[in-house]
């Protein structure tokens, strides 16, 4: 059941109560993780989406889930707004475990979905105060919150425009005015720069920083595109339904080790094996390109032209990045969908 149906089901929505309550801002001090994922295992069919996964999220932490599209992102993000059930496997939130606590949990979250969920033929006021009132909220109590999520948003001089005349993303702006309308303390979002240009994207992104430093809001987001994921204060790293890597995005850049080198060639398999077998490292071809991982990758850029100059065809070289990672941990690249970006 989605979430706003929920909330519009419950006794209290029903008698019209305000059931949103003002509870203290959650910090990293708080006892306990913000939500244990064990042993999580999804399939469709005979398809498995998830395998196995454990991992936990600390309270007030912008948590990460990167990895490209059917790797299991949006399934995990199902699972843990309470889209879907559980199959196999355990996740508890603030200490409640979802299956025995979904409708109490679900009045703690904030979600927003990856395709929009703001109705474009209502203003974006009446799209506050439509979705406060399936939390149970009206009166002023409702209209404080809906003004000082316009004011927080920037939206003060939209309110009475229609959605629909809005950018991609004032939109989600709203989107995210939205969710926090009820002051969650776990906002969940899937893919939310998606459908949005790079200068809104990161606003958006400096939007969610703001929320967790001012509200201690404990944030989980799904991406694939890496500006997202470098600001996460921890990224899950997510591959055909398994967890690959989990730390700090510096951390991870650092297990890659030295500069990248990537290489085409005319006949990039025979290059690779004489790289390998004359220069004593390891080349690996991901995508018909070799790929060197080398500390001093200028140096070894100098030495590879010198001595296979006539069978490249060009060389790059630089200091790992997120994708990198995902190469390094899979041996495969993100699939490109646009200049720029991956999917």
């Amino acid at each position: 059941m989605p979430l706003s149906s929920a909330a519009a089901s419950s006794p209290e929505s029903r008698s019209g109560t305000d059931v949103s309550r003002e509870t203290s801002v959650p910090t990293r001090a708080a006892v306990g993780h913000a939500v244990e994922v064990n042993d999580v295992s999804f399939n469709y069919g005979d398809k498995a989406a998830l395998n196995g996964l454990s991992f936990t999220i600390e309270r007030g932490e912008v948590f990460g889930l990167l990895g490209p599209n059917g790797g299991g992102k949006t399934t995990l993000f199902k699972l843990l707004s309470t889209l879907m059930p559980l199959q196999a496997g355990t996740i508890r939130v603030f200490g409640d475990d979802l299956r025995a606590s979904t409708i109490a949990l679900r009045r703690r979250f904030g979600v927003v979905f990856q395709h929009p969920s703001v109705d474009g033929k209502l203003t974006v006021a009446e799209n506050l105060a439509t979705h406060g009132h399936l939390y149970g909220m009206s009166g002023r109590r409702l209209a404080d919150r809906s003004a000082a999520m316009l004011a927080r948003l920037g939206l003060e001089s939209r309110a009475k425009d229609l959605v629909e005349t809005l950018s991609g993303g004032l939109q989600r702006r709203v989107e995210l005015a939205k969710a926090l309308l009820h002051q969650p303390e776990l906002l969940i979002l899937d893919e939310p720069s998606t459908g949005v240009d790079p200068a809104a994207r990161r606003e958006f992104i400096n939007y969610l920083a703001q929320l967790r430093e001012q509200d201690g809001v404990t944030i989980v987001l799904t991406t694939h595109y890496l500006e997202e994921a470098e600001r996460c204060d921890r990224l899950g790293v997510l591959h055909q339904g398994r967890l690959a890597a989990l730390d700090k995005p510096a951390n991870l850049k650092a297990q890659v080790g030295g500069d990248v080198v990537v290489i085409n060639a005319h006949d990039s398999e025979t290059l690779q094996k004489k790289i390998t077998g004359q220069m004593h490292v390891r080349a690996t071809l991901v995508d018909g390109m070799i790929r060197v991982e080398r500390p001093r990758g200028h140096e070894f850029v100098r030495d590879v032209v010198e001595t296979f100059g006539n069978e490249i065809e060009s060389v790059t070289f630089g200091k790992p990045t997120l994708e990198d990672v995902f190469v390094h941990l899979t041996g495969e690249r993100f699939v490109s969908t646009a200049a720029g970006e991956m999917a």
